[in-house]
């Protein structure tokens, strides 16, 4: 074995241990039993809520169903609930997490090419491949978490269509004709921009007056991309997005290649701001201050809103005269009570700035819809606003 954290059962009178995978950074089961299509589902949940792990040996198709079936169960197990908004989205999150750690006992076997030696199962290397790198060991990781990985490598393959994006030219009349879909294509690990209502605001905002044609824009914290796209898209001739993440950077570098932007816009990796001044900055900041769970949650939840803070202050030494700072934000973190409106707009004012302007969307998901969601009057409430931000 190698450095890395291994998980040990016993299987035929012997112990075997193999890598332990988590993108949450679960430690491994303490127990681990093996399992098959005999595993009835209660049997199966009292164990996992016990605690120990059950290490696949029967048909994949029939673990998908098992986890199902231990996904109902969880979800009839009656939860804590508030009428304080913070105190309910706590309690919603601890749910989230006791359910998770449930769902994530059914372990499946990788061999060191990341194949599946189990009836009907899917061919797995590529979407391994994407998400971990090369391997040379056999491992283990939950179900659940593969299943993410097979999904992430569908969405990378066919990639997310944002109609900003095309392109088009000028056909009889004033109809349009698009000669190319525009599309993100998200890596494992990033978040994919699947709101599209902060990207039309992006592209529908107003370019700083003293400014109509940028010639230097900040995205900050870029992600996939996609804010640096619509920038360049609408004539900023050079974008600079930055980015922390290892993961995000190939991400946004190849989806910059691939909509032919390479000219326009560079990826680099930086904490907050790149050297120097720009005429635009945009940021569009996790919009909940808490501790995220997983990877991907750095991209919903940002601890002690610190990218929003460090943004703000930032900001005013890295706009140049006249130039604006684009923050997108929605009032979810507001509607659930844990930051205040007048805690945001005081944040703003002590880092020597004033609001310009505010442009305002209601977002459509099928979370709205959901009136058993414990935090569904937040998420009608909800407003996502791009501040337009100056200098004091």
């Amino acid at each position: 074995m190698s450095e890395h954290v291994a998980t040990h059962w016993l299987e035929g009178g012997a112990v075997c241990s193999a890598r332990w995978r988590s993108e949450s950074g679960l430690p491994p089961p303490r127990k681990v039993i093996i399992a098959d299509d005999t595993m009835k589902a209660d049997v199966a949940y009292r164990l996992a809520c016990e605690g120990t792990a059950l290490l696949w040996r029967g048909d994949f198709q029939n673990a998908k169903q098992l986890l199902q079936a231990l996904a109902r169960r969880a979800d009839k197990k009656p939860h804590k609930t508030s009428a304080i908004p913070s105190e309910a989205f706590h309690l919603y999150r601890q749910a989230q997490s006791q359910r998770a750690r449930i769902l994530a006992m059914i372990l499946i076997p990788l061999a060191s090419d990341y194949s599946i030696a189990l009836n009907r199962a899917p061919d797995v290397w590529q979407a391994c491949v994407e998400a971990y790198g090369a391997s040379s060991e056999n491992s283990v990781l939950a179900l659940r978490e593969l299943l993410g990985i097979i999904g992430a490598h569908e969405w990378r393959k066919k990639g997310v269509a944002i109609p900003a994006l095309n392109v088009g030219r000028q056909g009889g009349g004033e109809q349009v004709v698009v000669e190319q879909v525009g599309r993100i294509h998200p890596h494992y690990g990033v978040f994919s921009p699947v709101r599209g209502e902060y990207v039309e605001l992006v592209r529908n905002a107003p370019l700083p007056p003293a400014f109509p044609t940028p010639q230097l824009a900040f995205d900050i914290g870029t992600g996939t991309g996609v804010l640096a796209a619509i920038l360049a898209r609408r004539g900023v001739q050079r974008v600079i997005a930055t980015e922390q993440d290892p993961r995000a950077i190939v991400c946004a570098q190849e989806n910059i290649t691939r909509l032919g932007l390479n000219t326009q816009v560079q990826i680099v990796q930086a904490d907050l701001f790149p050297e120097g001044k720009a005429q635009l900055i945009v940021c569009n900041p996790p919009w909940i201050p808490a501790r995220p769970s997983s990877p991907i949650e750095h991209a919903i939840f940002d601890p002690d809103s610190r990218m929003l803070r460090g943004f703000l202050h930032g900001l005013a030494a890295h706009l140049e005269l006249g130039g604006e700072g684009w923050l997108i934000l929605s009032n979810i973190a507001e509607n659930l009570g844990l930051r205040t409106r007048n805690e945001l707009l005081a944040t703003i004012n002590a880092a020597g700035l004033k609001v310009l302007a505010r442009l305002d969307v209601q977002p459509h998901h099928p979370k709205i819809a959901d009136t058993t969601d414990p935090l569904h009057v937040a998420r009608v409430a909800e407003i996502t606003s791009l501040w337009r931000l100056g200098s004091l």
